[in-house]
């Protein structure tokens, strides 16, 4: 059982098992490709990860025609909820005369190739990103060298079920068309940790930033995706995803430079901004019908109509409660609620760029946005 031969990816009590990335299992491929080409039989195979974790491997999937040799390894994601986990990753090697010595690595079926700049591949290129470009590239001239081939090799790796799966990532976003990137930077999958997430919105930001654009438009998933072409039916925007992470999103923002962000959120996550809160994950707070019931108070010290917001389960809810006492009150608290969150916005990036918000909320629609809000939609 490969289990058994790689105890080191075995947690220790208490602690996640580890997997092996995309990336590990190319390089695992082609270097099992490599030797059964130089006529070497072999069912499993050992691969040195970057993180210094030397794995063994089972080869799967052997096909050998002519001066083509193709395997596959079986992808391991560990105790990480990777979409990639089980799939097969394959390489083909095909040897061809060269005085150089030249080893070729391109991507095939299911492998996606980029289309965009800013990302760690150039335009063009196959989706393979530099750190399992290298080790693909180290073990198929280990074998070579320890066999005596002096000749070249073309190593297509080619992942069978990357089309699909690569429409459920972030990579169409990313401009990488017809399949999945071959990852990893360590040979290693540590289970999801908040900083993985963190870096893939970086990506996207870096994206932008590579396509000239001064502005950004950010929201937090779907929803505010989903609202920008409702609400701004003659116009096309391109927004960041930033899921929880309001904060880093806008620290990266400033950190590249950029002149402005235009932040389209619900009403359930911008409520907490005008908190100061600016990780809205609800295990580190939530507060939402506290900081409305603040905003109530300014105007309206009714203790029966807070108890009510206290009360509610959703910002929804609490909406339609404050509709339903006064037009008035309600926007007095909507305004009070913007201008708070642009004051946490501007503190977040220092007051080093123009931040515009835009409030809605699924069932009601557009509720409210920040004074800067039409000044940067001439400028996106």
């Amino acid at each position: 059982m490969q289990e058994e031969k790689n105890k080191s990816l075995n947690p220790k009590e208490g602690q996640m098992r580890r997997g092996y990335t995309t990336g590990t299992c190319a390089a695992a491929a082609a270097k099992a490709a490599a030797m059964l080409s130089l006529g070497q039989q072999i069912q499993e195979i050992s691969v040195d990860t970057p993180k210094g974790i030397p794995l063994v491997l089972d080869i799967l999937d052997c096909k050998i025609c002519s001066q083509k040799v193709s395997c596959a390894i079986k992808k391991d994601s560990g105790d990480d909820p990777d979409i990639t986990n089980g799939i097969l990753v394959y390489a083909e090697v095909e040897l061809f005369e060269s005085d150089s010595g030249e080893i070729i690595i391109d991507g095939g079926t299911g492998v996606g190739r980029v289309t965009l700049p800013g990302l760690a591949c150039p335009v063009g290129q196959a989706a393979i990103n530099p750190v399992p470009r290298k080790m693909i590239k180290q073990m198929v001239s280990q074998v070579f060298s320890q066999y005596g081939y002096e000749g070249g090799a073309k190593v297509t790796i080619s992942i069978p079920e990357g089309e699909v799966l690569a429409k459920r990532t972030y990579n169409p976003r990313l401009g990488i068309e017809g399949g999945l990137s071959v990852l990893g930077t360590s040979g290693i999958v540590e289970p999801m940790s908040e900083q993985a997430l963190i870096d893939t919105i970086k990506v996207e930001i870096d994206v932008r930033k590579a396509l000239g654009a001064e502005y950004l438009v950010i929201t937090p998933g779907n929803y505010g995706e989903t609202f920008l072409k409702e609400y701004f039916t003659d116009r096309d925007f391109y927004s960041v995803k930033c899921s929880n992470f309001i904060g880093e999103s806008l620290d990266y923002a400033e950190e590249l430079g950029f002149k402005g962000v235009l932040f389209v959120g619900h009403m359930g996550k911008l409520v907490k901004v005008a908190g100061g809160i600016m990780n809205t994950h609800s295990k580190y707070a939530d507060a939402r019908m506290e900081i409305i019931s603040a905003h109530i108070a300014r105007f309206a010290g009714n203790p029966e109509l807070i108890d009510k917001i206290l009360n509610s389960v959703t910002t929804d809810n609490a909406y339609e409660v404050l509709e339903s006492y006064s037009d008035e009150l309600k926007n007095q608290v909507i305004l009070s609620l913007m201008n708070k969150i642009e004051f946490h916005l501007k503190s977040r990036t220092h007051e080093s760029m123009e931040i515009g918000a835009i409030m809605f909320s699924n069932k009601h629609g557009y509720l409210g946005k920040t004074s800067e809000v039409d000044n940067i939609l001439l400028k996106i």
